[in-house]
This record gives C-alpha cells, sequence and structure tokens, in this order.
C-alpha cells in the first residue's frame, strides 16, 4: 500500500509502499479516505517537533484522519462504518495511568506516544489499524470532511477545560478571541455562534480568504500590527474568553490584560524557547484581583472526538466549503504541505466513500 513519510535526515515528504497492516486482536482495519495536514505537520518534517518509531528510519505522517471500516475484526464496528481515529496511544509496556483510567490526553509527552507525530506511525496511509475503542463514528455523509473532527476535538476539550475553570460561578460568557487565523484559530472561530461578539487576531493583508471567512462568520477581524494583543480591550473590549493558537509567547502575558474580569485565557500554541521581560507583579495582581484564570490544553480524547462530530455536523457548509482550500492525490502530497497566503486546510485523499 502507499504511505507517505518522512525518513531521518530528511525534510520532504516521500510516498513509498508499505505492506499493509493486519489488525491484531481487538483491532480493526480501516480503508483510509482523507488525512488533514496542519502546522504540526510541517513541523514533524521539519524536523523541530515530534520523534520517529523506535528503530524505524521514517515515520508514516497524518493524525487528522477518517476513514472506512473494512475489516471489523471481531469488535463491535461494523464494515462501512465511518470513523476517524483518536491520536495518542500507551507506549508498550502497559501500566499507564492515563491509559487505565480512559485519559490519554491528560498524561505528559513522556507517557504517551502520538500517531503521525511522536514515537508512532501515522495515519496517511492507504490502510490503517486502530484499537476499535479508540475510533469515533460519524455519519456517512460527513466522510468528506471528517477529518476535521481531530482538530475540533481539540477545541472541544480546549473550550471544555475553560468552561471547567469558571464552575465555581455563574459564567456567562458573551465575549470571545481568537488569537491566530491558521486553521484551528479558524474553526474554533466557527464553533463560538453561542458568543454575541467575537474576535479574532491575525497578521495578514487583504485581501486574503482568512479575513473573508472571519468576517462571513460576523467576526471582527484584529490586525496586531495595528492593534496588539495588549491594547485589545481597550481599543475593541475586553474578551470572556481568549483562545490562543498562535505559539507566539508572548501571547500567554499579554492576553491576560484583553480578558475581561472573571474571563479565562485557554493556551494551545507550543512556542519556541524565548526570553524577554513582563511586570509579573502586574501580571499576578490582575489575575488574582479580578479573578481571571489561565489553562492550557494539549491532544483531546473520545470524548472530545464525540462532541467534535456534534460540532462539524453544526458548523455551516460554506464555511467547510472555503475552509478547505486543497484536497491532493498522494502523488501530489508535497503540494499538501505547502504553506502560504491562499492556503487554509488541507488534505490528502487516499480513496472515497
Amino acid at each position: 500500500m502507499k504511505a507517505i513519510v518522512v525518513r531521518r535526515g530528511s525534510e520532504t515528504p516521500a510516498v513509498i509502499e508499505k505492506p499493509r497492516p493486519d489488525p491484531g486482536p481487538g483491532e480493526a482495519l480501516v480503508r483510509t479516505l482523507r488525512v488533514g495536514v496542519d502546522g504540526t505537520d510541517r513541523e514533524v518534517i521539519a524536523g523541530s517537533h515530534g520523534e520517529f518509531p523506535e528503530g524505524e528510519d521514517h515515520l508514516v505522517l497524518g493524525h487528522e484522519a477518517v476513514g472506512v471500516v473494512e475489516d471489523p475484526n471481531g469488535t463491535d464496528l461494523e464494515r462501512g462504518d465511518v470513523v476517524a481515529p483518536t491520536v495518542r496511544r500507551e507506549p508498550s509496556g502497559g501500566g499507564n495511568g492515563y491509559f487505565e483510567r480512559g485519559e490519554p490526553d491528560m498524561a505528559p509527552p513522556e507517557d504517551a506516544l502520538e500517531r503521525g507525530i511522536a514515537g508512532a506511525h501515522g495515519f496517511m496511509a492507504e490502510y490503517f489499524t486502530s484499537p476499535a475503542e479508540y475510533l469515533v463514528a460519524m455519519p456517512r455523509e460527513f466522510a468528506a470532511v471528517g477529518f476535521l473532527v481531530e482538530p475540533i476535538s481539540v477545541s472541544e476539550k480546549a473550550l471544555e477545560l475553560a468552561a471547567a475553570s469558571r464552575s465555581s460561578f455563574q459564567w456567562e460568557p458573551e465575549t470571545a478571541l481568537v488569537l491566530g487565523n491558521g486553521s484551528l484559530g479558524l474553526l474554533t472561530l466557527a464553533m463560538l455562534d453561542e458568543y454575541d461578539r467575537t474576535y479574532c487576531l491575525g497578521r495578514r493583508d487583504r485581501p486574503d480568504p482568512t479575513i473573508d471567512l472571519i468576517e462571513e462568520l460576523g467576526a471582527t477581524y484584529v490586525d496586531s500590527r495595528e492593534t496588539p494583543v495588549d491594547e485589545i480591550a481597550a481599543v475593541h473590549e475586553p474578551a470572556d474568553l481568549v483562545y490562543e493558537a498562535t505559539g507566539y509567547a508572548r501571547h500567554a502575558f499579554d492576553a491576560v490584560e484583553a480578558l475581561a474580569p472573571n474571563g479565562v485565557l485557554a493556551l494551545l500554541g507550543v512556542p519556541e524557547s524565548w526570553q524577554f521581560e513582563v511586570d509579573g507583579g502586574d501580571l499576578h495582581r490582575d489575575l488574582v484581583l479580578h479573578n481571571k484564570a489561565v489553562v492550557g490544553s494539549v491532544n483531546s480524547g473520545v470524548g472530545h472526538f464525540e462532541a467534535a462530530v456534534d460540532a462539524l455536523c453544526d458548523i455551516p457548509g460554506w464555511f467547510l466549503d472555503a475552509f478547505v482550500t486543497g484536497v491532493f492525490a498522494p502523488e501530489n502530497c508535497e503540494e499538501a504541505f505547502v504553506d502560504d497566503e491562499t492556503t487554509i486546510k488541507t488534505a490528502v485523499q487516499f480513496d472515497t466513500l
């Protein structure tokens, strides 16, 4: 079968032939339909994130996938079920409390493997196998965009944690600020339809397809070159929720000033090391006196995937049509990894229903 990989010492995806995998006990064989590409995939290819499976000279890419069950192999699944796989798997040896409790997304990185990212082959191949409990079913009519379930699930978890941090009082958020107009930021913005007013921060010039989507969603585009994050509250209004999806380290501090009293900041970006000065006293005082909260979130669990399926079904079709800007055959996979001003979200297609 065809598989798209990155080899040790290379920074270019390549198509190779691999044997079709056989499902083990409790696993199902899945025929891959589409696999999404995001910034994490580009970082893995560049060698700045992730790691190869032990003893392997290559990594099969891809962690955002949708496929069709080809062989249920005695599991509760049925042939023809459309499914999205979760990402984390337990390292060999077992005895991992996070996995035993059904909380793999809460494990620290050293206690988990991530398919297509760190220590385990991904889903960017014609077939893959997975334990049935890590395959989440979805309606067949959403198969073409089912690879978006994984990134939506990441936001579902972050929004759950944000709400949980406000559970000690009656939190009725009205305003939300999304930092980052990349694919994750835009998907999250589309999920925040219950907020009265939404804003999205970026650094792009018009005309731009992401700005068009932001405004068609009814949100306000904020150019960070004109209005830095720590000035947004004064120029526009404070936000009850700030969702950070940039990986820009200063945002973890500047965004506290963008929060309304009782607001919460959810951090999802993973920055590189960077030292800079902040007024720790002002930051500490603001958090305490205004009951603000900061939560960090990474990965997602089965429950978040299930919630993401429902969220995907609620996102307007026009948004999804404009959001997916390119679907490529495996032999043209390099085009799927190009990141330019016209790219919002791309995918590699292996098969159709």
